[in-house]
């Protein structure tokens, strides 16, 4: 049998000086799945996506990507895992504004030889990579040179996607990258999402508070139910 791509066994976080915000028995994503993981504010959905990126490191217990257990890897190696294996579409998108929409996309291709790699091998080149994901996400070529800041919530949510999906990392996380959109607006942005996600092979764990996109994906988890220290808490 194939193994999950993100496993986490026993996993166990605390901040300094505060109850511990993650006691998570198991949980498993498998490749090429979509996971609606659902979190309110304060839930520590935010802190189990550090966990998992290697951002942070748990107390107890394992998260392993890929079969590669992230607390036996330097801080150096870990930086370096995210970027070859992670794609991130962030709440606030973290776009660099001083820098065209072309040259957002690219960037993972200048920190990852592998993604860079994988980029060619597909396209040709990491400009084309580049170009190619714009397009299928419905920005048009007239915006590929235009600073990030000079674009609309909707075109800058867009750029981010195709900045987390180019190289084909194994998974992608967004953390509520819809929350700025109208009902219409995120369903659309999903079905791309999705298409893109499946046309490169990569898992996408999502992580939102708003329940009704649950539906659209393979599998719909909540935090708190996951979460050995919430369930605590509520008693």
């Amino acid at each position: 049998m194939t193994a999950p791509l993100l496993e986490l066994n026993e996993l166990g976080f605390a901040w300094p000086n505060q109850a511990e915000l993650l006691d998570i028995p198991k949980f498993e994503l498998e490749r090429n799945q979509s996971l609606f993981l659902k979190g309110p504010s304060g839930s520590g959905k935010t802190t189990l996506l550090g966990l998992i990126g290697g951002v942070q490191k748990a107390q107890r217990g394992t998260v392993r990507l890929l079969g590669s257990d992230l607390a036996t890897l330097s801080s150096g190696a870990r930086d370096r895992y995210r970027v070859d294996h992670t794609g991130y579409i962030f709440q606030q998108f973290n776009l660099l504004p001083f820098l065209s929409v072309a040259e957002n996309v690219s960037l993972p291709c200048r920190f990852s030889t592998l993604r860079a790699e994988r980029a060619r091998q597909r396209h040709g080149s990491v400009a084309q990579a580049t170009a190619s994901l714009l397009a299928h996400l419905g920005l048009s070529e007239a915006l590929f040179e235009r600073r990030a800041e000079a674009l609309s919530i909707g075109q800058q949510q867009r750029v981010a996607a195709a900045r987390a999906l180019i190289g084909q990392p194994e998974l992608v996380i967004a953390d509520e990258p819809t929350s700025a959109l109208d009902a219409d607006s995120r369903e659309a942005f999903l079905q791309l999402l999705f298409a893109e996600c499946r046309e490169a092979g990569s898992s996408l764990l999502f992580v939102s508070h708003d329940q009704s996109l649950a539906p659209l994906f393979d599998r719909s988890l909540s935090l708190s139910d996951l979460n050995r220290a919430s369930r605590a808490m509520e008693v």
